[in-house]
């Protein structure tokens, strides 16, 4: 969830493991593990989103076999290495130097190399560096796997209350509010369309007042909401409201640390045939009948070949002369 520069690459030395939270050093002295290349390749590992004890001995396995660690922030994961009492070499790799390493990263898998990415906190390339280097080894045939764990937006989606069927990961809004807002259009806009699901976006402390402002005056004041705050910490904070209570909480309750920001699903609205006309005629301009249709019939509630029929006639309309 973080992005930020760091050091270009460093060699974690082991020492004692923190006993803090329970877990002995790894030993590494066992046969290659079955998710782990074993003639090089690429593993994306999850780690903590911010209780060590969340890492998996998988995860710890498959650092401890790599030939390279690329790393968001080398400071940050050299915690994790030595919490675990690793010592492997670990280069960095974010969002400012992704695109012009990517060639010479494939070059050293192809030839063999095990190398394992991961991210400050979470799982790889979801907000995170990634995706790029993903894509790549993908392409070239370069064998890829995953070794799974935390991650916030999931943990905050179990957490919230919401409904968990479907949802919808946005990342992070963007940073100013006329750019925030154009963005929130857009998904109502979808949600008018037919869309129905939590969604769920990660946001900067001192952003998190004037995004809910933002979603408040977007989405609806009303609109179910929750705020999950420093999860797996020790000071873990879930505000459940709605976005208006929220935003009005926040502003004079400044937060801090890691957060993710949930809206409940659009609720459901009957709609008049004015509204179904305006619905179809904003379709219309971008989709063929059948998909206008379709979508605004999901949209409304209504049966398909009710609203096929009327699409029908609002397009004999347009291209009437």
């Amino acid at each position: 969830m973080h992005a930020s520069s760091s050091r270009s690459s460093s060699t974690n030395t082991p020492s004692e493991a923190s006993s803090s939270n329970g877990i002995e050093p790894l030993h590494t002295e066992v046969d290659a593990p079955s998710h782990a290349p074993s003639s090089g390749g690429l593993v994306l590992v999850a780690t903590p989103i911010g209780n060590l004890g969340d890492f998996s001995p998988r995860g710890a396995e498959a650092l401890a076999r790599a030939d390279l660690v690329l790393c968001e922030d080398t400071r940050m994961t050299a915690r994790l290495l030595t919490d675990r009492g690793i010592s492997v070499r670990t280069e960095a790799l974010h969002e400012h130097n992704e695109r012009q390493r990517v060639p010479n990263l494939i070059r050293r898998l192809s030839e063999g190399a095990r190398i394992a990415l991961v991210s400050d906190a979470g799982m790889p390339l979801l907000s995170d560096p990634g995706f790029r280097l993903t894509r790549a080894a993908i392409d070239a045939q370069i064998p890829v796997t995953v070794v799974p764990g935390p991650n916030a937006a999931l943990t905050a989606l179990v957490l919230s209350g919401l409904p968990p069927h479907p949802y919808l990961f946005v990342g992070f809004p963007p940073p100013r509010s006329a750019a925030r807002k154009e963005a929130f259009a857009k998904l109502h806009a979808a949600e008018r369309a037919g869309l129905s699901a939590t969604l769920i976006w990660h946001e900067a402390p001192h952003r998190l007042a004037e995004t809910l402002v933002d979603m408040a005056s977007v989405f609806g004041a009303d609109r179910p909401a929750v705020v999950a705050r420093e999860l797996t910490k020790r000071f873990e904070e879930v505000k459940r409201g709605t976005a208006e209570e929220l935003a009005t909480f926040y502003a004079s309750t400044p937060p801090r640390g890691e957060i993710t920001v949930l809206l409940g699903p659009a609720p459901e609205v009957e709609t008049s045939a004015d509204d179904l006309d305006t619905t179809l005629r904003t379709l219309l301009a971008t989709h063929s009948v059948k998909d206008a249709a379709a979508l605004a019939a999901a949209a409304a509630g209504l049966p398909k070949r009710t609203v096929y029929a009327r699409a029908l006639e609002l397009a004999a309309e347009v291209k009437a002369p």
